[in-house]
């Protein structure tokens, strides 16, 4: 981890990550364990299991994984595998009348994930064995958490708990910490993107494209209407000072979230929590943007967008805004493919250093280097 080095220098001295961080299958199998599987990572969406019964099929980093809605309303991840021959459990996201049922030989788990039947287990018709004991074949459960609908899992067990890591974050946006309001097919939408997973993050975390990659954002959030933001280890990105877009001709305006300062009238805040969620809030409303890494070249981008009320999310009557402002924010990420797309390719020119940074305008950026190569290091 030499080549890391340069990286953890002050950003005056500092080059970017090598290029082996993006291109390179050996360092990308590291990157995983190290990051996704040792820390907290998103998985899914809490609104892609919105009733009770619902299950949602999972591969992360090659790991198969299961959320549940259980009765209780809570949503829980296990490994989607059967403990009996070690068969995928589901296949396809579904609403279940009954228990989770392995295709194979119909042992069944309830949504809490206890081992419920074994049929024909100790021979024909005979449905219990004593060395078969159900209390101790429960599906293997995951450490998760929900936090903004977002679905986060620790796969080692050993990160210190999402309430700490979080909290520095969550301290920022405490008048965001209130129920949101989303998850309908108006306002989700993904995105399959030909770049490593980082580059998005580098890319949103920075302002300074703006101009010349945003030109219709730009003209009502400016460059010089923004700020960078990399107040802890856990998160960086930018926030703007302006931010108010005209979603249809009458200057309509989804509800504000109750509570919040006046300082939200106009601003809105932009972070990278640290892997892989890109996180933006406004008055009145907020997004997540869910990357999952596909190989060391391709990345999944899942968008969700949420509302300060159930009224703004689902009511016919605020369903031209919720298509605009889905549509306003697709093409914005849309505009930043090409962008990321070209790093990505880039990124094969063997006498590329990593790039030089701005002291000013790539400080988020630098930051997330240095989170990386710090993580990559222990």
């Amino acid at each position: 981890m030499d080549d890391l080095v340069s990286v953890l220098q002050p950003i005056e001295q500092a080059h970017g990550l090598p290029n082996a961080c993006y291109i390179d299958r050996d360092m990308h199998a590291k990157e995983a364990d190290a990051i996704f599987k040792q820390g907290w990572a998103a998985i899914g969406f809490g609104c892609d299991v919105p009733k009770p019964g619902c299950v949602y099929p999972i591969d992360m980093l090659g790991i198969p994984l299961l959320m549940v809605r259980t009765k209780n309303d809570e949503v829980h991840v296990f490994e989607n595998v059967c403990r009996h021959r070690g068969m995928i459990l589901v296949e396809e996201p579904a609403q279940l009348n009954g228990p989770i049922t392995c295709p194979y030989h119909a042992w069944s788990y309830d949504l809490e994930g206890h081992l419920k039947a074994t049929p024909h287990v100790g021979g024909p018709n005979i449905h219990k064995d004593k060395t078969v004991i159900c209390e101790s074949l429960s599906l293997n459960r995951v450490r998760s958490f929900v936090w903004r609908d977002v679905v986060f899992v620790n796969l080692s067990g050993k990160a210190a708990s999402f309430d700490i890591v979080a909290q520095p974050l969550r301290d920022r946006w405490s008048e965001f910490e209130r129920p949101i309001f989303g998850g309908g097919t108006d306002s989700m939408f993904s995105l399959e993107v030909d770049c490593n997973w980082k580059l998005a993050v580098e890319n949103y975390c920075e302002a300074y494209h703006l101009p010349f990659i945003h030109p219709g954002l730009n003209s009502y959030s400016r460059l010089e209407d923004h700020y960078n933001i990399l107040d802890e280890d856990i998160y960086a990105g930018q926030g703007s000072y302006v931010y108010k877009p005209q979603l249809d001709e009458e200057g309509r305006c989804f509800p504000a979230f109750d509570g919040i300062t006046d300082k939200w009238d106009m601003a809105a805040e932009y972070c990278a929590f640290f892997p892989n969620v890109l996180f933006g809030v406004h008055k009145d409303h907020c997004y997540a943007i869910l990357l999952t890494p596909n190989g060391q070249g391709k990345t999944t981008e899942r968008v969700s967008i949420y509302y300060a009320s159930e009224e703004a999310a689902y009511s016919p009557s605020f369903a031209d805004m919720r298509s605009a402002n889905t549509r306003l924010w697709k093409g914005i990420f849309i505009e930043d493919i090409g962008v990321v797309e070209g790093m990505q390719r880039g990124r094969y020119a063997p006498s590329y250093d990593g790039g030089k940074f701005s002291p000013k305008m790539d400080t988020p950026t630098h930051h997330f280097h240095k989170w990386v190569a710090s993580q990559m290091q222990g």
